[in-house]
């Protein structure tokens, strides 16, 4: 299953030619390629996949679907569900 997670752009870089956006994920920041948004800002929130954002969303958006991410998360702690030993 794949799965992209909202994060807030905090920097704004480049590297190796590519455009590239520190992305803070409630405080584990990764360096992602903001190549697929050319229009992002920092501040801005963006959907994030094996390491490419790929679409921009509004904060309400981006806590909306972050709160849907725990309640799932926690569902699975409490029915004891392993979701990477599923097939």
């Amino acid at each position: 299953m794949c799965l992209g997670v909202p994060g807030k752009i905090t920097e704004i870089f480049e590297q190796s030619g590519l455009t590239m956006g520190k992305i803070d994920f409630g405080g584990v920041y990764r360096d992602v390629c903001l190549d697929y948004i050319p229009e992002a800002k920092v501040g801005e929130y963006a959907v994030v996949h094996v390491g490419f954002a790929i679409s921009i969303l509004s904060e309400e958006e981006a806590m909306e679907t972050l709160e849907i991410l725990k309640e799932i998360a926690d569902l699975d702690e409490e029915l004891g569900v392993d979701l990477e030993t599923q097939s």
